[in-house]
């Protein structure tokens, strides 16, 4: 299972790296090189987005991203058959992450039946609260998945519990509230929505929105479990050239 993977990796680590990909972007290919790079510099585990035509909690940089790989032809079907390669190809736990609209298209229970015949091990879905998702709670159950909740500097402590008492695998605590990709002050104030956080489940906390640089994932250690990579991959591969995907994890490792 996918916490007791992450458990066992802290057992040697400070803090573990999920890094994030839009299936399709650049092309392919290129996201399986970008896949391959990064695994091989030590990425624990990462997340496969499907794109997504309004991929609403993401910014300017993966909003792009999502809409270059649609417009090249990346489909549900072919994200699927990607995902199906890289988890067979790698042996670190890979996740979908994208949007209701798709899982619903799809079929809840489909979906959820496809994701643990190729090995996958979880999903994100921003825009499925527990309210809204009982089915994808319960196939994503019946299939020993992990749905990942969300928590943000925002919701407030009644609702960090509602949300752990349907968590799995780890919650994906959002650094900031607003979109990814923006700039993000890690400062006592974080602290503290840190220590609320730990409060409120026993799963292991991954930290994402804004962190992209040694000093960010070193600031986490010791608050977070995971430190979550998305826009400042996607940058360095767009800046230069996905050759340069590895050596910016070992940077920041």
């Amino acid at each position: 299972m996918l916490e007791s993977y992450i458990k066992e990796r802290l057992k040697t680590k400070d803090i573990l790296l999920m890094t994030h990909i839009v299936i399709g972007y650049p092309s392919f290919e290129t996201s399986h090189e970008i896949v391959k790079q990064m695994v091989e510099a030590g990425v624990d585990l990462m997340e496969l987005q499907i794109p997504f035509s309004e991929p609403m909690a993401d910014g300017p940089v993966i909003l792009k991203a999502n809409q270059k790989a649609i417009e090249k032809g990346s489909t549900v079907k072919k994200c699927f058959e990607f995902a199906q390669r890289v988890s067979k190809e790698f042996s670190i736990p890979f996740l979908f992450m994208s949007y209701a609209n798709i899982l619903y298209k799809y079929g809840m229970e489909q979906f959820s039946d496809k994701m643990a015949q190729i090995n996958l091990k979880g999903a994100i879905v921003p825009d499925l609260p527990p309210e809204e998702g009982k089915n994808y709670i319960r196939a994503m159950k019946k299939n020993e998945l992990s749905p990942i909740y969300i928590f943000s500097p925002e919701t407030s402590d009644e609702r960090l519990a509602y949300l752990s008492s349907f968590a799995s695998g780890f919650v994906y605590c959002l650094a900031r509230k607003g979109v990814t990709g923006k700039e993000t002050a890690f400062s006592i104030e974080i602290s503290d929505y840190f220590s609320r956080c730990r409060k409120a489940t026993n799963l292991p906390l991954a930290v994402g929105f804004g962190v992209k640089e040694k000093a960010d994932v070193d600031y986490l250690k010791g608050k977070a479990d995971i430190a979550v990579i998305g826009s400042q991959t996607i940058r360095i591969v767009e800046e230069k050239g996905v050759a340069a995907t590895g050596d910016f994890i070992r940077s920041i490792l």
